[in-house]
């Protein structure tokens, strides 16, 4: 009986066959050709090894590619959704166009404060020269911290978007996190 073993070990296998053998479809056997696991024109016995080393590096966690990328998917889909409810909720608007709505309101407010120097002579005829140039003043500085104040905010907004969303300390920790989404993610 060993001898009958080793002989149909030993024999070349079609791939529709060890597909029946395992309980997989052929197109499962197919991809592990594509992706290198098995050899082509392989031995029935060949391949039997192979295919369990490469369930064992998964069972040990050293074959994580695929769930690292079903993670990252998963997360993609997440974030993607959670923008999609942001937008619908009226919580978002794209950075832009926030900026140009605060320029907008910023040109309209230093507007108003440069006409501040016409409107004091008028209403305030009274006011010496001296008190009116100490009060446009004040208003001058105060209309310009409002300027750059409202340009540091949409330059820091800017910054935060172009920097990376992990800290220095996370790659190590990045296949089990992604390992725990995979999980979740699984049908």
């Amino acid at each position: 009986m060993n001898n009958l073993l080793l002989s149909v070990l030993a024999k070349p296998v079609e791939q529709k066959d060890f597909a029946q053998l395992l309980h997989v479809s052929e197109a499962r056997v197919s991809q592990l050709l594509a992706e290198g696991v098995l050899l082509r024109d392989g031995t029935l016995g060949e391949w039997i090894v192979a295919y369990t080393e490469r369930l064992r590096e998964q069972a040990s966690g050293r074959g994580q590619e695929l769930t690292i990328e079903r993670a990252a998917l998963a997360r993609s889909q997440r974030i993607g959704q959670d923008l999609k409810n942001a937008v619908t909720q009226g919580e978002y608007a794209p950075i832009g166009l926030l900026a140009d709505v605060l320029a907008a309101a910023s040109s309209g407010v230093v507007g108003f404060f440069d006409a501040l120097s016409g409107d004091f002579a008028t209403r305030c005829p009274d006011l010496d020269d001296a008190a009116r140039t100490l009060v446009l003043e004040v208003i001058a500085g105060a209309r310009n911290e409002w300027v750059r104040r409202t340009g540091s905010l949409a330059t820091t907004a800017l910054d935060e978007l172009a920097e990376p969303e992990f800290d220095e300390q996370l790659p190590d920790a990045l296949p089990d996190a992604l390992a725990d989404e995979a999980e979740e993610a699984a049908p």
